[in-house]
């Protein structure tokens, strides 16, 4: 009768499930690590483009009801993540095959070794994957609780209230805007893997200059 829902798929997310789908999604994504594929950024993003009054399109949502679903669903998501972390160690991540995963991890542990517990954990809310492994990587290496939780909810708000309403505001100011929905979703996925994309640049481009530092003490 329905459609099946992708859940690779914004659009489709939201058509199904509304702003409960919102929740949902950023939980599985911020929480659980078999979340880590699921399309946090472009849901935000989209969720807010279909809040706003120049939305026509038969999809469109309340964006009280988005805002509170998305803070809610990434900030109980992060802490279950932490706590799991805390309880099962680094034995989560070593059950996993996914590569990206434990690239995922690797970049994480780098981020908190290099920017310090506070802007760490707000800077992941804004990479893909490592949003995912970081709350529980902050778990297993002990990172306080008091320490995460504050850091955690600062970077949620900023992450899902920023990109939500960034979405609202371009749906407010362009008239039939869900026209452009794929593009703009498109642009705004290209964009949140930009991070990861400077970070394998920057790996590769590492070797070639430790090298001459090496054979000229």
């Amino acid at each position: 009768m329905g459609q099946a829902v992708d859940v690779l798929d914004a659009g489709s997310l939201l058509a199904a499930f509304g702003a409960l789908g919102v929740a949902v999604v950023l939980f599985a994504e911020t929480g659980l690590l078999v979340g880590f594929f699921l399309p946090g950024d472009s849901l935000l993003f989209t969720a807010g483009l279909l809040c706003a009054p120049g939305a026509g399109g038969a999809v469109h949502l309340a964006l009280p009801q988005v805002l509170l679903a998305a803070a809610a669903g990434t900030l109980a998501g992060s802490q279950t993540g932490y706590w799991l972390g805390r309880r099962g160690g680094r034995a989560l991540l070593a059950r996993s095959r996914a590569r990206k995963l434990h690239e995922g991890a690797a970049r994480a542990e780098e981020y908190l070794a290099r920017y310090g517990h506070a802007k760490a954990i707000v800077l992941a809310r804004f990479v893909p994957i490592v949003r995912t492994v970081l709350n529980p990587l902050a778990g297993a290496l002990h990172v306080p609780a008091r320490t995460f939780t504050l850091w955690q909810i600062t970077g949620g708000l900023l992450w899902t209230l920023g990109l939500t309403l960034a979405g609202y505001a371009l749906g407010s100011s362009v008239p039939n805007v869900d026209r452009y929905l794929l593009p703009l979703v498109a642009l705004v996925v290209a964009v949140s893997l930009t991070p990861i994309a400077l970070e394998v640049l920057r790996a590769r481009r590492r070797p070639a200059t430790s090298d001459p530092e090496e054979q000229h003490p």
